[in-house]
């Protein structure tokens, strides 16, 4: 194609100013889908945009053929007459806002014949970011089209590197996360092994507990939540002196009253956390010796104010507790734990997760 117009002669030899962390090869392969239902200003736009080195052009005359393509695979820069027949630019540009959501930034380039202001401040409202009015200046096209271009590449490139330090946030998040449930962990082990010589309880309650929540319909990542969160209940236990924690007869009335602190103590070494686990933790470590009926401790509180973590465990703590071994007493045969559990729900335990861990035998 020649012609003696200086714009388009400049065409060729359009110059493309560099972008920081974009290549030219980037640049010039940025999708551009172009809208226009006369084919002649298509094929002129398209041309132009060739020869100035873009390869990644697609075009259309019928919107409602473009709305199909840029709903489905979303434009670098979509070009977009205003004035079509099926759909109009406008109720175009709002539908495809709407189906690329609120951070989507994809610039769109209004193509129009009316460069009135009441026209201009309607496709701005309807998400425009720029304008061309026709008959088309084919430099004028190349420079706003540069633009938005780099814009686009900028942003996508601002977007990866916020999306790669998410991930390093993240990542170095669990890190820290595995870091402290694992000395917790080793806490809790060190609590247990003082009044549990296999210092097991910590584990098989967790298992209890998270078959126990399957069981009774709670979500898999809860379910999992808990069976992680279940073994730190008792951590509060490591501040009980051995002589309270280890007598091997029925403890006095002060005695007691300082082993319940246990429950504070391990809501306290749990706390101020923003993970989901540790808040799980913490909330186990709070309620899972408060009673159905209000009874308990520390805060009596009682019904379904006690969350579910806490009236989960505190069915399989005491199960595992009357199973097992202890300085102070002897195992009990599960058929006996288990009716002294149906004996004391609606008192002392949720009577539907009774009903619920009951079956799981």
């Amino acid at each position: 194609m020649t012609s003696s117009n200086p714009a388009l002669f400049a065409v060729s030899n359009f110059p493309v100013r560099s972008v920081e962390g974009n290549s030219t090869g980037e640049f010039h392969q940025a999708r551009i889908f172009i809208l226009d239902d006369e084919p002649v200003n298509v094929i002129l736009l398209e041309r132009t945009l060739a020869e100035a080195g873009f390869s990644n052009i697609e075009t259309a005359t019928d919107p409602r053929e473009a709305l199909k393509a840029c709903t489905a695979n979303p434009p670098d820069l979509l070009i977009l007459d205003l004035m079509m027949p099926h759909i109009n630019g406008f109720a175009l540009l709002h539908t495809l806002r709407e189906a690329w959501g609120p951070n989507d930034r994809i610039p769109v380039l209004v193509l129009t014949a009316d460069a009135s202001r009441d026209t201009c401040h309607r496709a701005l409202t309807f998400g425009a970011n720029d304008f061309l009015n026709k008959p088309i200046d084919r430099m004028e096209v190349l420079l706003r089209v540069q633009n938005l271009i780099e814009t686009r590449l900028l942003y996508k490139e601002l977007r990866a590197s916020n999306r790669t330090l998410e991930e390093r946030v993240e990542k170095r998040t669990q890190d820290l996360e595995i870091a402290q449930i694992d000395a917790l962990e080793k806490l809790a082990k060190a609590a247990e092994f003082r009044d549990d010589d296999t210092g097991e309880h910590t584990y098989r309650v967790g298992e209890l507990a998270a078959k126990l929540a399957a069981h009774v319909g709670l979500p898999p990542e809860t379910v999992e939540i808990i069976h992680r969160a279940a073994p730190l209940h008792d951590v509060g236990k490591i501040a009980i002196p051995d002589a309270i924690l280890l007598k091997p007869a029925k403890l006095t009335n002060e005695e007691f009253d300082l082993m319940k602190t246990h429950a504070e103590i391990g809501a306290r070494l749990l706390s101020s956390s923003q993970s989901p686990l540790m808040q799980c933790a913490e909330r186990i470590a709070r309620t899972h010796h408060e009673r159905y009926d209000g009874s308990g401790y520390p805060s009596k509180i009682k019904g379904e104010d006690i969350p579910i973590e806490g009236r989960i465990l505190a069915i399989v703590d005491v199960y595992d507790a009357l199973t097992n071994e202890r300085p102070y007493k002897k195992a009990w045969p599960h058929e006996e734990a288990l009716a002294e559990i149906q004996r004391c729900a609606g008192t002392h335990f949720d009577p539907e997760l009774v009903a619920g861990f009951t079956t799981l035998f």
